[in-house]
């Protein structure tokens, strides 16, 4: 019977908990089928609770980053020894601690290494600009450790070739799995003034204030009519939200501060406004695109190379300059007024293998043995 490992002492929340929830939830019928044991080293077994799972709880790694960075240096190889012989330890959390095992890979999911921050970061987020300077360097700590790295879009992958000198055939971009989607009929009820919808969390590398500073200028406009834009933040959130009400909520009554929305309210505000914004300066993926891409709407999205990747195949999109707030107003001047000539396709482009779009096909590359040197690179 073979061990795998999954390493997420640092997950709690968002994106990287929907992977971990995901990846456990294969790896559960996996282990059911017989022939591998499933231990996961986790923040909390209740956050992702699945059957046919050993779980290793521990929160003291996630109190400071020197805890984080002992326990994966440190006590995490004494770990692997007491867990027994690994042939699988899976990091989903962007380090690659020292520990014993036969393979080691890494799930390398933070973009921040590649975020251009500004002076809002330094005063709101200065973690993200903590983050922005040292992720490259906590990725290269025992990279070399890893036969294979886990990425979500192909210009992290050519990133992460061109940093750490990895081979092609050794990144293997992981899709985020799309679920079956039955696109909706939309009522004439829903038809209003026009309307926009940002979806995202509370945090500044998001970039609300491009938008929110657009609609300033579109309502300085007499020429506009009347719109409307969705932004999914109360303005109380912490101290980036609260500039934002403080410099833009009294500006106009086109800006409607609705606060977190929860899956199912989310999509049908999808369903309801007419356009997707997005001029977010950092995404892993960008979830929001290809969930809205599926109602074939118009998307005004930040031109940055994730946004690029995530609305391939999308039928009616333009892209802004995320630091051009005006950029994104005459975008969205000619969409209220019913001009679509900024929209276009964007091609569909083939990405080189390996790429999988499930679980099970990236086990099948993480798990299948070869006759060579894993240890050396």
């Amino acid at each position: 019977m073979k061990t795998i490992v999954i390493s997420a002492v640092n997950i709690v929340e968002a994106g990287p908990l929907a992977i971990l929830r995901d990846c456990l939830h294969y790896l559960s019928q996996l282990a059911a089928s017989g022939g591998y044991r499933v231990v996961a080293v986790v923040y909390k077994k209740e956050l992702a609770d699945f059957p046919n799972i050993e779980y290793i709880e521990t929160q003291w790694p996630k109190k400071r980053w020197i805890n984080r960075l002992w326990y994966e240096y440190v006590s995490m190889k004494k770990l692997s020894e007491e867990i027994g012989q690994v042939y699988l330890w899976f990091s989903l959390h962007d380090t690659s601690p020292r520990v014993k095992a036969v393979r080691q890979v890494v799930y390398c999911h933070n973009s921040f290494s590649f975020y251009k921050w500004s002076w809002r970061d330094i005063r709101f987020a200065p973690k993200i600009v903590l983050f922005s300077i040292f992720t490259k360097y906590i990725y290269a700590l025992n990279i070399s450790a890893n036969k294979y790295l886990v990425v979500q879009q192909d210009w992290f992958r050519e990133a992460m070739i061109r940093n750490f000198n990895f081979c092609a055939e050794d990144v293997i971009v992981a899709k985020p799995e799309q679920r079956a989607f039955v696109k909706p009929e939309l009522g004439e009820d829903e038809v209003d003034s026009y309307s926009f919808l940002f979806p995202a969390s509370p945090n500044s590398h998001k970039n609300f204030e491009c938008l929110c500073e657009a609609v300033a200028l579109l309502e300085s406009r007499e020429d506009v009519p009347e719109f409307k834009v969705y932004i999914t933040i109360s303005g109380y959130e912490n101290a980036y939200t609260q500039w934002l009400y403080k410099k833009w909520s009294n500006k106009g009554s086109s800006l409607q501060w609705i606060g977190f929305q929860k899956r199912d309210e989310l999509f049908q505000l999808y369903k309801k406004v007419n356009c997707l914004v997005f001029p977010s300066k950092s995404e892993s993926w960008g979830l929001p695109i290809s969930e809205f891409a599926n109602y074939d709407k118009p998307m005004l999205l930040a031109d940055m190379p994730y946004a690029r990747e995530t609305a391939t195949g999308s039928k009616l999109t333009a892209f802004f300059n995320p630091d051009r707030p005006d950029w994104l107003a005459e975008h969205m001047r000619r969409l209220i007024k019913g001009e679509k000539t900024c929209l276009a396709e964007i091609e569909s482009v083939e990405i080189k293998q390996p790429v999988v779009t499930e679980w099970s096909a990236l086990f099948d590359i993480l798990l299948k043995e070869r006759d060579e040197n894993i240890a050396g690179r």
